[in-house]
């Protein structure tokens, strides 16, 4: 069996959202896996010389995830990946291997896993609901607890939304770090503000854009981890002087605008300009 998966990267939190809100983006890592080839791990573009090409790959780590829980064995495979997602650059990374790993393992395996317990095994497995929700379901999402576990509703974004993503070359943020700098406690007047920001956030991605600069403000997060990556903090702060809607993806160090224009960003920038993703998918090839 040849089988073809494509996971978007993600950009969660969307200022006031933290661990709740994340959009879909259309730069997506591609994975072809083959059962009747030679066993191996390899890995193309971004982080090819990092990660690794062993049984510690986190995309093979998760199909071996699923398989125990469900009970299977999986054969043996090739995996061969290009990747199009930075690392530790806010936008997913991680989440799109654990996507890409589940999507195979149910497939190879027959467990035909429902759309919902999907993602509880994703948010356990890799630990933010919100990116695997996004990846999984594509578009805008709202990701939450309920008594029966990790569950996520999909919206569609407004046809106007124009996402521009800000990579930074040489700045780098791990997620580890970033949750690190965050306070244990909020005042109250702090988590009200972001309470309504977001609620005022799902209007404007959904309803109405020209909403968005005022929607993105955030008092929990952003600031803190922006003062990991100084470059990030100060393109992010002229940004936002100018009255350009801007939020931190993930935990960063990517700057997520939107309404941008051709504005100069200097050689240390990677300027991305993706459409919103529908979401990972996989096929035989």
């Amino acid at each position: 069996m040849r089988l073809a998966v494509r996971v978007p990267a993600t950009a969660a939190n969307l200022g006031p959202g933290f661990d709740a809100l994340a959009l879909a983006l259309a730069i997506e890592n591609e994975l072809v896996a083959e059962t009747e080839a030679e066993p191996a791990v390899e890995v193309e573009g971004e982080g090819a010389e990092e990660l690794p090409r062993d049984a510690s790959n986190l995309i093979f780590r998760s199909m071996v995830f699923l398989a125990r829980e469900a009970g299977g064995v999986l054969p043996p495979i090739r995996l061969a990946s290009h990747n199009r997602i930075p690392l530790e650059r806010g936008l997913g990374s991680s989440a799109a291997a654990v996507v890409a790993g589940l999507l195979l393992a149910d497939r190879l395996l027959g467990t035909e896993l429902g759309p919902d317990r999907l993602l509880e095994v994703a948010a356990d497995l890799e630990g933010h609901p919100d990116n695997v929700a996004a990846a999984l379901r594509g578009g805008l999402v709202v990701a939450y607890l309920s008594r029966e576990g990790w569950r996520a509703e999909r919206l569609d974004p407004h046809p106007d939304l124009r996402p521009t993503v800000l990579i930074p070359r040489d700045e780098r943020v791990s997620t580890v770090e970033a949750r690190r700098v965050l306070p244990r406690e909020v005042a109250l007047r702090d988590a009200a503000f972001n309470l309504g920001r977001a609620a005022l956030a799902l209007h404007a991605f959904t309803r109405a854009p020209e909403l968005l600069g005022e929607a993105l403000a955030d008092r929990l997060h952003q600031a803190r981890r922006l003062e990991l990556a100084p470059k990030a903090r100060a393109l992010f702060e002229e940004l936002r002087a100018e009255g350009v809607p801007v939020c931190v993806a993930g935990s960063g160090p990517t700057i997520l605008a939107f309404g941008l224009g051709e504005r100069e960003l200097g050689p240390g920038w990677r300027r991305e300009r993706p459409s919103v993703s529908d979401g990972a998918t996989v096929e035989e090839a």
